[in-house]
């Protein structure tokens, strides 16, 4: 993997979440875990150019929570053409039942310590900046809650300040 310039990315920022999905990728040498995503966003906020940032969702119970929330680093690792197989995999299955990334044949790689999934096409390495969860009374279209939400277990937001960005060689 190589640094690239955030800036001279080319790709389509609102199908990389809902149609190529990101593994979400939290702790350190010692123990990590690894989830899919498919809701979330890339942008700028509290800043300009050069203040990039990408806001991940992840719901209460999932393992992965407990390693973002103890760790100031995420990272969200791309692959832009293929591993939907994997993918579905690691977002079906749970780290705390198991060793899913040896079911998928996927592996970390580590950045400064921080674990990102070693064969993807694209690493965004980010600093969390802020979280919080999503409250019931803040949902403003009928239908919403009761949709994605019937346990009521509202997803946490983490935004993160994209601090390097990883592309293959």
């Amino acid at each position: 993997m190589k640094e690239a310039n955030i800036e001279e990315l080319s790709f389509n920022p609102f199908t990389i979440f809902s149609e190529k999905w990101m593994l979400l990728c939290a702790g350190d040498e010692t123990a990590a875990n690894a989830m899919t995503v498919s809701w979330g966003h890339l942008g700028s906020i509290w800043g300009g150019l050069g203040n990039a940032t990408s806001i991940v969702y992840v719901r209460p119970q999932r393992y992965t929570r407990g390693f973002i929330e103890t760790k100031d680093f995420y990272t969200l690792s791309v692959f832009l053409d293929g591993k939907r197989k994997e993918l579905a995999y690691m977002g079906a299955h749970s780290g705390r039942d198991g060793d899913k990334m040896s079911a998928c044949g996927l592996e970390y790689a580590y950045e400064d310590g921080i674990p990102y999934i070693k064969g993807a096409d694209m690493v965004f390495i980010c600093r969390k900046q802020y979280v919080s969860q999503l409250k019931e009374e803040g949902f403003l279209s009928p239908g919403t809650v009761s949709r994605n939400y019937p346990d009521r277990d509202f997803h946490y937001v983490y935004v993160g300040n994209i601090e390097k960005v990883l592309v293959k060689d």
